[in-house]
């Protein structure tokens, strides 16, 4: 087991907390027992985790005396609303859930992020762990505290920052995803060699194949290095307002994929492959990176089998939903682009010509 600190201080409190990475730590209750207040928790997961893990982590609590309600979920991207944050709500009233009871997500971004603002929100905040089930959740969404749901003008528009106590990353949980969700995943690994770590990407590159493949030991250096770039951005600006947007990499592009084909239809993972696409794309139309570092982004993303053309809208249509993005300052769409592979930055002052000629050759191909 290897664990990460996320190390978030204040003047009034230390609000740190570790990541644990490993295999088979579902049933290592002793990691939740110094986190959890009383000895009563409400676990949210999802029809398709549920079955394969919920089960064994309750009794793996019930062995060291605490108790459990379960609070399960419709699966899907299409189901982060208010309908179905209710849902949780609902449940911990009906189960006379109190301040002291931890909440734990139990499953992919969705569940974790539906947690968490539920956990923000419900008697104006009480504890929660994530226990991350997919690649993209034990690598992103369950590390840093943003916690939300999407609305039909845009994703994750509504939401709370809500730091974790702690996060379980079993990479045992890798063995049940599906094909589709673990290529996915690795998309946003790919990320953190692109904004942060050469050498992580070359890494990367030699090591496509056991990725894919699942090897455990491959999969947890991934995990683990991908956490550490990421905890050491949070530390350094929890709140966005600074380097943690290079952690957007692709994300401007890729939320404004998702919001119009509609939420679910493309993985978040494929549409942020797509988005970095176009993000390089346009870097390389600035003169910032070259069309060799140019071709080995595009070609990391194909030998996973991710998408690498974007869907075909108007110029127009990309920058009215990019407009939408959380990001948006002062009515200003701020990329993120790339110096060199390794090494990412931020920029408002993009000419439109070169944006739609950049957009357009991103769907050339499609």
């Amino acid at each position: 087991m290897q664990t990460v600190k996320v190390a978030l201080f204040s003047s009034e409190q230390d609000r740190s907390y570790p990541i644990y990475i490993g295999n088979a730590l579902l049933e290592q209750v002793d990691l939740l027992l110094p986190h959890l207040p009383q000895k009563r928790v409400a676990i949210v997961t999802n029809t398709t985790v549920a079955p394969l893990y919920l089960d064994q982590f309750r009794r793996a609590l019930e062995r060291h005396g605490i108790c459990s309600v379960a609070i399960i979920l419709p699966d899907g991207e299409d189901h982060k609303n208010w309908q179905t944050l209710n849902l949780i709500f609902d449940a911990l009233l009906e189960q006379r859930c109190e301040r002291k009871t931890t909440l734990i997500a139990l499953g992919g971004g969705v569940i974790g992020d539906l947690t968490g603002f539920a956990a923000a929100t419900y008697l104006r905040g009480v504890p929660f762990i994530q226990i991350p089930t997919t690649l993209l959740a034990q690598v992103d969404s369950s590390v840093g505290g943003k916690t939300g749901i999407n609305h039909p003008l845009g994703k994750n528009l509504i939401g709370a920052f809500y730091q974790p106590r702690m996060v379980l990353t079993d990479s045992a949980t890798l063995t049940t995803l599906p094909d589709r969700e673990l290529r996915a995943g690795i998309a946003e690994v790919i990320k953190y060699g692109l904004i942060r770590d050469a050498d992580f990407f070359m890494w990367l590159e030699q090591n496509i194949t056991g990725l894919i493949t699942r090897n455990a030991d491959i999969l947890n250096k991934a995990i683990c290095r991908s956490c550490e770039i990421k905890a050491e951005i949070v530390a350094a600006d929890e709140r966005e307002s600074g380097v943690r947007a290079l952690l957007n990499l692709g994300h401007t592009f890729g939320h404004a994929i998702e919001n119009a084909m509609g939420y679910g239809v493309w993985l978040h993972g494929e549409a942020v492959a797509v988005g970095t696409i176009m993000a390089a794309n346009l870097s390389k139309q600035l003169e910032f990176i070259n069309e060799s570092d140019f071709e080995r982004i595009c070609s990391i993303f194909q030998k996973i089998g991710l998408p690498v053309s974007a869907p075909k809208l108007s110029p127009d249509d990309y920058l009215s939903l990019m407009k939408l993005d959380k990001k948006v300052e002062e009515g200003r769409i701020r990329f993120i682009l790339l110096k060199r592979i390794g090494e990412a930055m931020m920029s408002h002052d993009i000419p439109a010509s070169t944006l739609r000629e950049a957009l357009l050759t991103c769907m050339a191909n499609e």
